[in-house]
This record gives structure tokens, C-alpha cells and sequence, in this order.
């Protein structure tokens, strides 16, 4: 035959139930109980006020907790998260830390815990992330060493007009410089972004994009005309991997904050979009704290180049010992009796060929070699397009 089991709450009731008798003593009961005549009326005193009920264990946590939110800053948080719907807890902690700095306000977790209470957060299914591959950002060490540029993906207003966000950034601040919707994503529309850009903020060391037009394309070097005007300018064009847009993950983030914050939902017709991606740009700029940067915005790290944007473009330039030639417009060249193809891209430009030995030539156009040329059989065989950041860094100084 099975113990019987007696829980706690049960042995409780029976003593009660027999001090309540009157046929038993209390201290005789607590002795054979094994307990103390003091806990023998807290469970007395408990019976009589709330019955059975009072008889079970409490919970030990305080009722009111000494470092509890108050009411006046719990409400802040909340009206603070109502203005920027896609704020965590430790940008909006950074950002009230900023407006009111005498107030004393809670850690991010404690912030982290009112919204959620007002229900204001929604939980998201986290993903298995690969290590990120950081070569890319080997020299992004100050403002204007590396920008950043990408298309958003396009979408339609409520219009139906298609939308194509083009935006540019520095990889170090994070400073967004353009957030512009343009007709095409081609270089006819980008350029006159990027010329207002240089104009403003001065030219960049080099400029990092994905393979796809008009920033690359599958001529020699990998030059598509707008490559061409920036080698012009001075600026190195960087391309990521194929496939890999973690190598260009700072402006991949940048796309995730902007799509959240202005594209759900699109707005009515164009003009009105533009609008939301100023607004987004003045407030990514000058008001949302980075945690990369130790929760302070992009604006407190940018500062513009001290390269102008020049009046025209100017010619490449090369060494004396390098034998010039102008391509041709259909895109090819003379040179050692033969007819090389190089790119229509390089219609009307000089390029430069540096011996190597008596039967190959590098081919550069401005500071990037292309190819490297054998003038006996005639062929070209490409290049791993090393860039040269210590040139271009003394012609900036």
C-alpha cells in the first residue's frame, strides 16, 4: 500500500483546525508539529483573515520596488518611442540622455521592459548570421576615406509610379549624404546626385558599390562609364564580391532602417516620398544615436573632404615612362602593330602602357591597371585591381 502524500497547505490546516478546537494547546501542537509557537500563530492569524487561501506561501518579491519607473518617465519613453516607432531601447535611452542631460534615466534594459509592457515591441525570429568578412573595412579609418553607394530595392508609390532610392554614405560616420529617388538606375540619373554630393562635401578617396550598373560592368577592369568619371576625379572605385553584400554591410543596414522607416507604407505619389526620405535623412543624421559609434550620431563624426569637386573633369595623368595612347570611340586601341579591344566605356580616353619586360604592358587608366597586354601574341589577360590608397592619399594632402 502506497505513503499517502500530505502537502504542506494540508498539515497547516490541520493545526489550525485544532488550536480552533479548543482541545489542544498551541505550544503543545507547535512541538509536535516541529515548529515555533511564532509560526504557529502567523498561520493562525492568516487562517482568520483570509482562510484556506492564507495558508499557502507568498511570493518573497517586494511590492514596491525602490528603483521602479515613475510615472512621469515611463510616459516619456513611451511618447519618445511613439515619435520614432523603430527606435530600440538604447537609442531611445541615448537620445533622452541628449534632451534632458540633468534627468537621471533608467539602463535600456529597463526601457526595454516599459515598452514592452505598453506592448510597443515586437519580437522577431533571429537568424544564424555567418562571421562577416571584414577586409572591406580595412581603412575606413576617417571621414571621406570610403563612401558607400547602393540602390534600395524599388518600389511603387500609391500612385503606381515606380520608385528607385539611390543613396550614398560615409562608411566611417555613417553620415547619409543622399537619400534621392530617381527615375532610373542608371548612370544619367546618378551622376547629377553625385556631382551635388562632391559639390557640397568634397570627393571621397574611394567609392564602394555592388558589381551591377552603372557603378560596374564585365569590360576590362570592370569599368562602366560612371567608373571611368571617378578614376577621372581622383576616386577609386571599389566593387564587392559577387553575391557578397555583407562586404558592403554598413550601407546594408543603413537600407534595412530606411525600408522600415519610410517605405511601410509608400507614400501617395513621388514628390511626397522624397519628402519622407529628407525627413528620414535629417533625423538618421542629426537625431538617431549609432551604437557603432558610441551611441552618438553621424552628424558628431562627419566632417566634409578637403578635395573640391573641380570645375571640369580633369585629364589622367602618367608617368613619363609610360607610352600613351587615346581609344578609340568604337573601343579599342593601336599599339604594337596589333588592334586591342579594351571598352566602349573608355571612348576618348588616354590610357597608359608601362613595360614589365620586353614582351608585356601593364594597361592603366589613371591610378587603376586594367589589364596587362602581351605585344607578341596580342592578347590581353586581366588584373586583380589592387588599389592604391597611398597615392591617392599624398595627392589629397
Amino acid at each position: 500500500m502506497p505513503w499517502p502524500e500530505v502537502c504542506t497547505v494540508e498539515l497547516r490546516e490541520e493545526l489550525v483546525e485544532l488550536v480552533l478546537s479548543g482541545d489542544y494547546e498551541m505550544t503543545a501542537l507547535c512541538a509536535a508539529y516541529g515548529i515555533s509557537r511564532k509560526t504557529g500563530y502567523k498561520w493562525l492569524e492568516r487562517y482568520r483573515g483570509r482562510g484556506r487561501c492564507g495558508l499557502s506561501d507568498r511570493p518573497r518579491a517586494a511590492h514596491v520596488h525602490p528603483n521602479a519607473v515613475v510615472g512621469e518617465v515611463e510616459n516619456r519613453i513611451v511618447e519618445l518611442r511613439g515619435r520614432y516607432p523603430h527606435w530600440g531601447p538604447r537609442k531611445l535611452k541615448a537620445r533622452l540622455e541628449r534632451l534632458e542631460p540633468r534627468k537621471h534615466w533608467p539602463a535600456a534594459s529597463t526601457i526595454g521592459s516599459v515598452l514592452q509592457r505598453h506592448g510597443l515591441v515586437v519580437p522577431r525570429r533571429r537568424k544564424r548570421r555567418c562571421e562577416p568578412y571584414r577586409q572591406p573595412f580595412v581603412g575606413c579609418d576617417g571621414p571621406n576615406r570610403v563612401w558607400c553607394a547602393d540602390f534600395k530595392g524599388w518600389f511603387n508609390t500609391g500612385d503606381g509610379e515606380r520608385c528607385d532610392p539611390f543613396t550614398l554614405s560615409d562608411a566611417y560616420s555613417r553620415y547619409l549624404l543622399r537619400c534621392q529617388a530617381v527615375t532610373r538606375p542608371d548612370e544619367a540619373s546618378v551622376w547629377p546626385v553625385l556631382v551635388a554630393a562632391f559639390r557640397e562635401y568634397g570627393l571621397p578617396i574611394a567609392f564602394r558599390t555592388d558589381n551591377g550598373p552603372p557603378f560596374g560592368s564585365v569590360a576590362v577592369g570592370g569599368l562602366s562609364h560612371l567608373a571611368v568619371k571617378l578614376l577621372r576625379l581622383g576616386i577609386v572605385p571599389e566593387r564587392i564580391a559577387p553575391a557578397h553584400p555583407e562586404q558592403n554591410g554598413r550601407h546594408e543596414r543603413l537600407h534595412r532602417t530606411l525600408k522600415a522607416e519610410t517605405a511601410r507604407p509608400p507614400a501617395s505619389n513621388r514628390r511626397q516620398q522624397q519628402r519622407t526620405f529628407d525627413n528620414f535623412r535629417d533625423c538618421y543624421n542629426n537625431e538617431r544615436p549609432h551604437e557603432a559609434l558610441g551611441q552618438q550620431t553621424p552628424a558628431q563624426h562627419y566632417q566634409p573632404s578637403p578635395r573640391p569637386y573641380p570645375l571640369r573633369l580633369p585629364e589622367p595623368q602618367y608617368p613619363a615612362s609610360y607610352t600613351l595612347r587615346r581609344v578609340h570611340h568604337r573601343g579599342f586601341i593601336r599599339f604594337a602593330g596589333w588592334e586591342v579591344y579594351l571598352s566602349a566605356a573608355l571612348a576618348g580616353e588616354w590610357i597608359g602602357l608601362s613595360p614589365q619586360d620586353e614582351k608585356h604592358y601593364a594597361v592603366f587608366f589613371a591610378s587603376q591597371q586594367l589589364a596587362t597586354f602581351d605585344c607578341y601574341q596580342g592578347k590581353l589577360s586581366g588584373h586583380s585591381n589592387r588599389k592604391v590608397y597611398a597615392e591617392m592619399e599624398r595627392g589629397s594632402r
